[in-house]
């Protein structure tokens, strides 16, 4: 964002509202630690690299703390320093990905100066996340594994929330008039669509996949005329 937009929307944020750049949210189930010594951070980028090779072949579900072990030869009680259960793992390869796409909307909000960027910024996200998901197939076994685990499951609802965040500030000043509360409800609900959106896109043989992502699109909002003077 240029310096002069970033000095107009100091002027148009409501009062108190945040302008500065949010924190990334605090997920529930990471590692024990993270090791500052180098040969315990190559053991701990170790014990990563082995779970994503060991859920790409046989998926979140079946992937065990025992073959972590098998495979790097790192002992049970090495393993569990770092890591305390397999969650944990797949809660750290999460919070990884998580940081990925969180630059990539910074980046595509960016260009999101007036009200008829909104539809092109919403599709940027939702191709990024389609690329991701293409490019980075073991993200969809992360994606499985925060459905069907608690812990996962409540990482998963603070990403969308933190993603929904940096909508509903990107939105703020250029929708004075709109509620804080619409704003959010809005933003919240976009990013929810995009998720399941492309979600439901990976799942379908590419050609498929495209074909819906690019129906999705089209519904997309075309600006946030009908948010204008609507209260929650």
């Amino acid at each position: 964002m240029s310096a002069r937009r970033t000095g107009e929307r100091s002027k148009t944020a409501r009062p108190g509202a945040s302008t500065t750049a949010r924190p990334a949210p605090t997920a529930p189930a990471l590692a024990r630690r993270t090791p500052t010594q180098q040969r315990s951070r190559e053991r701990f980028e170790r014990i990563l690299a082995c779970a994503t090779e060991v859920m790409a072949e046989k998926g979140s579900e079946a992937f065990r703390m025992s073959d972590i072990v098998e495979r790097t030869g790192i002992a049970f009680g090495s393993l569990y320093q770092y890591f305390p259960d397999k969650t944990s793992i797949i809660g750290t390869l999460a919070e990884r990905y998580n940081a990925i796409s969180h630059a990539c909307v910074r980046r595509d909000l960016t260009a999101m100066t007036r009200h008829a960027d909104l539809h092109s910024t919403l599709g940027r996200i939702t191709d990024g996340y389609y690329r991701m998901f293409l490019e980075e197939p073991v993200m969809r076994d992360i994606w499985q594994a925060t459905q069907a685990d608690r812990a996962l499951q409540e990482l998963d609802s603070a990403d969308v929330a933190f993603l929904a965040s940096l909508l509903s500030d990107a939105l703020r000043p250029l929708a004075p008039t709109v509620p804080d509360e619409t704003l959010v409800v809005f933003a919240q609900t976009m990013m929810i669509l995009i998720a399941a959106a492309v979600r439901h896109a990976i799942a379908l043989p590419p050609k498929e996949g495209r074909r819906a992502l690019a129906l999705f699109k089209r519904l997309l909002p075309k600006d946030l005329s009908a948010l204008e003077d609507q209260v929650v």
